[in-house]
Order: C-alpha cells, then sequence, then structure tokens
C-alpha cells in the first residue's frame, strides 16, 4: 500500500465511473474515502467494487468531490458546502464557468469551492467500468480565479497527484474554451460522422477499416450526458463548429466540380491544415517527437500478440505506441508499432529474421 498526501477523510458524492475511479485509486492509498449517492443501487454496487464506505454520522472530511451529471453539480455543491462547514468542496464536472455562475445563484458560500476537471473517461459508465488508474498520465485542470488561497490548491493537488494525475491551473473561462476544442466539438464531429452509417448497407459496413472504427469511437458515448455538457457549454463550442462548418462549406463546393481552376489545390490546403493541426497535438510524455511505424501481419492465434510484443524487447527496441486493426473474416489482424526513426531499420530486420511478415513502414 503506498502511502497518501491527504492527511484526512476524502467524501465523494456521486457512485459512477469518475468518483468510483477516483475512490478506488484512494482507497489503494490507504485513504478513508466515504461514498454517496441518491441511488442505493448504485452506492451498494460502488462499495462492492471498492470504491469507498458508506457515510457516517461521524464523518469530518477534509476534501469533498462532487462527481453527479453537470444538470446537478451546482445543487449538489451548495448541499455539501452547507452539510460540512470546514470542508474544501471541488466537482468533476466538464463544464467549470456555468458551473460556478449556478452556485452563486444559490447563495451558496463559495469560499471553500474550487471547480476542477480530470481529463479522462470511458466510453461506459457506471462503477462497474471504474478504474484506479483510470487518471495515471491524464491532465486534472484545478480552475482557478475564485478567489481559493494556495491551501485550497494544495490539498486539491494532494488528490491529483495521488492519483498519478497532471495538475493544471487555468482559469474556469480557459478551460471551457480548451475543452470545447479538444474534446465537446469533436464530439459532435464523431456522432455526426457515425449517424451517416445508418444509412450504409451491410456490405457497405463489412468494408470500415481502423481509420473509420478511430473516427468514430467516442460516438458510442452516453447521449444524455452529452446533452448536459454541451448544454453547459453552449457557445465555445458553436464557435468551434462555425470553423468546421466553414471548412466543410468550402471542400463541399470545391468537390461539386473538381475540374474548375484551383480545385485541387483548395483540396489539398485544407487537407493540409489537416495535418498542420494534428501534428501540434502532443506526443508521448508530452514531447513534440515524431515518430515511424510499421505494420506487423500477426495471425490470429492465442498468443502471438505476445510473442510480437516480446520479440521487440528482446531487440532492446522500446515500444513508442501500438494499434491494433482487424479486418472482416481476415485471419490476422494488423499491429501498427510506433518507434523511433533511428531504430525502424533494425526492428525491421529483427522481425523479419523472427519470421514476421512487414506489411508496411511509413513515417
Amino acid at each position: 500500500m503506498n502511502g497518501s498526501r491527504i492527511d484526512g477523510q476524502v467524501r465523494i458524492v456521486g457512485a459512477g465511473l469518475l468518483g468510483s475511479s477516483i475512490g478506488l485509486g484512494l482507497r489503494s492509498r490507504g485513504v478513508d474515502t466515504i461514498v454517496e449517492d441518491s441511488s442505493p443501487t448504485a452506492l451498494d454496487l460502488a462499495i462492492d467494487y471498492g470504491a469507498g464506505r458508506a457515510a457516517s454520522a461521524e464523518d469530518k472530511p477534509l476534501l469533498i468531490v462532487v462527481a453527479v451529471p453537470p444538470d446537478l453539480t451546482a445543487r449538489v455543491i451548495a448541499e455539501e458546502l452547507e452539510r460540512f462547514p470546514y470542508a474544501i468542496v471541488t466537482d468533476v464536472a466538464s463544464v467549470k464557468t456555468r458551473v460556478l455562475e449556478e452556485l452563486r445563484s444559490t447563495g451558496a458560500d463559495t469560499s471553500r469551492y474550487l471547480g476542477s476537471h480530470p481529463l479522462a473517461g470511458r466510453e461506459r459508465g457506471g462503477a462497474i467500468s471504474a478504474r484506479g488508474d483510470l487518471f495515471i498520465g491524464r491532465p486534472w485542470v484545478i480552475a482557478t480565479g475564485n478567489g481559493e488561497n494556495k491551501k485550497m490548491i494544495g490539498i486539491i493537488e494532494d488528490l491529483i497527484l495521488d492519483l498519478e494525475a497532471l495538475p493544471i491551473l487555468m482559469s474556469a473561462g480557459e478551460h471551457d474554451r480548451s475543452v470545447a476544442l479538444v474534446s465537446h466539438a469533436p464530439q459532435v464531429v464523431s456522432s455526426l460522422l457515425a449517424r451517416q452509417l445508418l444509412g450504409g448497407s451491410e456490405r457497405s459496413l463489412n468494408l470500415a477499416g481502423q481509420g473509420l472504427r478511430d473516427s468514430t469511437r467516442i460516438a458510442a458515448s452516453d447521449p444524455e450526458l452529452w446533452i448536459q455538457i454541451l448544454a453547459a457549454n453552449n457557445l465555445p463550442v458553436v464557435e468551434v463548429l462555425e470553423g468546421v462548418h466553414r471548412d466543410l462549406d468550402s471542400i463541399i463546393q470545391t468537390l461539386k466540380d473538381t475540374g474548375k481552376p484551383g480545385s485541387r489545390r483548395a483540396i489539398a490546403e485544407l487537407l493540409a491544415g489537416g495535418n498542420a493541426g494534428v501534428s501540434r497535438l502532443p506526443g508521448k510524455h508530452g514531447q513534440d517527437r515524431k515518430f515511424s511505424s510499421l505494420v506487423v501481419m500477426v495471425d490470429d492465434q492465442p498468443g502471438e500478440l505476445a510473442r510480437l510484443l516480446t520479440e521487440i524487447g528482446a531487440a532492446g527496441i522500446n515500444l513508442e505506441d501500438l494499434r491494433l486493426e482487424h479486418a472482416s473474416g481476415a485471419l490476422f489482424g494488423l499491429a501498427e508499432i510506433s518507434v523511433l526513426p533511428e531504430v525502424e531499420q533494425r526492428l525491421i530486420e529483427e522481425l523479419e529474421g523472427r519470421g514476421w511478415r512487414i506489411a508496411e513502414a511509413y513515417r
């Protein structure tokens, strides 16, 4: 059992994916973790999974984490501030400005409230999907600008560091604009693209490859939750989507007449803009490093993928990233392996020498 930076009880209100994952992570460090939920079934399930214990009348939490749906967050924060007059209260809602505005409208004492947001999650919800390692290496924003003091920030940083996440100080407004760009608008775009699949034939859908699966993965997320998120952060999301709209209009008009002078250049510039945008995303450990990729054919047999990874390690080469693709009806999978460019050729030689088939290599 590892030690904790937190010296006191932590009360978690909301026994869903985030709340239960926080509880599991804190319990693994020996923190006295209390779980509360308005649903007795959800509460019992979270406790059964080990996310914490039930509340008692003697509880005196140092920190309260509100992990309820966005449309309930402000109300629950106000209730917790009143019920526990000495505790610091944070929340993990994905929108910060609207929560603070709603909280202030209740007349609550916000001097002990400091919002936060972990940039982590899964498509599936509930305590059954919770993981104590969900936040490892993930950014966790502390939404400053509410008159908070260093002690409050320090307590929430202790929570974040205990869960092995990366604390980032950012104003509520900057946070909301940022998540509109990197999370909320992409959810809308992914869902709209996936919606087009409803009109596709089964024969068409059988041709789908990993690119489409990557683009639509988050479209499987809970619509009810996303209705609340988008409604709470509507204007920043609209700003991003208007930019997407302009680019869509541009390429639609261009594709209507690809024989028109300059049309191919216009298409190329739009696609190159995508190249430039994705190149700005931080890589492994936040580094701006470019990797080479190999696509290795892996027979659909037990232990084959494990053998591939073992042999990469035996060659003394560090695996930077891994993606798997399974073609419909094929008896093999494709493992896309990313490594540093300077070891690419050596890895190809090592794998081919061990009988592996390289389908493709690129940078």
